[in-house]
């Protein structure tokens, strides 16, 4: 009985040598690479759907630009101080407070001491992203 079990698998092991020496073709694979990279969590609907889009609320006010920030540390930590400070006087939300950053032509260093209209989508990001840190209570 116990030369049951070998025959079995030396029959198994002939039939597997057998299919990798055969001169047709098996069965072929083709990597599909994944739509969303591991390393970058997959974007919610309520985020910006394009790199670099624009998200205006129905107020006119610009809540998202879709853009990796260029502020310099110290110009995102005093955006960051003025945001925090107009919260602590306002309790108002974040689009009251970039509102009164994106009208009138206001410059401070809430908006890197500089007028709305004259930032780079770049730095629009910078300011945006300081307001929401700052209604977070994420700066000192």
């Amino acid at each position: 009985m116990r030369r049951y079990p070998i025959a079995l698998l030396a029959t198994v092991a002939v039939a597997l040598l057998a299919g990798c020496n055969s001169a047709e073709p098996g069965p072929t694979t083709t990597a599909v690479p994944s739509q969303t990279p591991t390393s970058e969590s997959p974007r919610l609907p309520a985020e910006a759907d394009v790199s670099g889009a624009v998200r205006v609320s129905p107020d006119g006010v610009t809540t998202v630009v879709d853009v990796p920030s260029e502020a310099t540390e110290s110009e995102y930590g005093q955006a960051c101080l003025a945001a925090k400070r107009w919260f602590d006087e306002h309790k108002d939300p974040v689009e009251a407070y970039l509102k009164t950053l994106q009208t009138g032509g206001a410059t401070g260093p809430g908006s890197f001491n500089a007028a709305w209209a004259e930032l780079t989508p770049a730095r629009q990001a910078g300011v945006i992203m300081a307001a929401n840190a700052a209604s977070r209570g994420e700066c000192g």
